[in-house]
Formats: structure tokens, C-alpha cells, sequence
């Protein structure tokens, strides 16, 4: 029996492949149910604790963090956490490219 999709109640699942990545950072092929109609992925317990562990192994789990805004001057400043900073090889009076991206703000550090 085929299995419809949650997300969008229009297609239906079949096995196939994703290509997994966190934070930029590749992790491979995995194998995961996919709808026909919206695209939307769906991995198994195992498959979920491997792509877990592998993140966990290259150091990137738990990287996104919540942050305040807070005023500095006449203008506003956004606190990067310790692990973004060492994750990112970041330095103090290292240059950045900052821009918007729909409601999200992008900021790009010199390699």
C-alpha cells in the first residue's frame, strides 16, 4: 500500500535517496521515504541516529543557537556564540560581508 505524504496530503512516498547536509557541512547519501509531490524527505530511526552521530563526529551538532540583539551605540549588535566562533575560525577585527536574505540576516565571513 502506498503511504500519502503528511506535509502535503497530495503525493505518495517512495524509497529513494538524500543528500544530507548541516550547517555547509556535507554528510553523505542516506536512504529515506520521499514524496512524489512536494519533496519532502522522511528517514527511519536508524537513519536518523547515524546522520545524528556523524554530525555529533565532525562538530557541528547543537551550532544553531539563539542570540539577543542588543544596542551598541547607534546601532544594533548580534553576539556570535563560542562554538560559531570556533567552528567559523572567526577573529577579532576579521572583516565580514553582512546582507539581508528574505527575513533572515546573512553574514559571511573572509575565508
Amino acid at each position: 500500500m502506498k503511504m500519502k505524504c503528511p506535509i502535503c496530503g497530495k503525493g505518495t512516498l517512495k524509497k529513494g535517496k538524500i543528500k544530507e547536509e548541516m550547517f555547509g557541512v556535507y554528510l553523505g547519501e542516506f536512504p529515506a521515504e520521499i514524496c512524489n509531490n512536494c519533496n519532502e524527505s522522511f528517514t527511519d530511526e536508524k537513519t536518523t541516529q547515524a546522520i545524528t552521530n556523524l554530525a555529533k563526529e565532525k562538530g557541528i551538532w547543537g551550532l544553531g543557537k539563539k542570540t539577543k540583539i542588543t544596542k551598541a551605540g547607534n546601532s544594533l549588535a548580534v553576539r556570535i556564540p563560542k562554538d560559531i566562533v570556533n567552528f567559523l575560525k572567526l577573529k577579532e577585527g576579521k572583516e565580514a560581508y553582512i546582507h539581508p536574505e528574505a527575513n533572515k540576516i546573512i553574514i559571511e565571513a573572509e575565508s
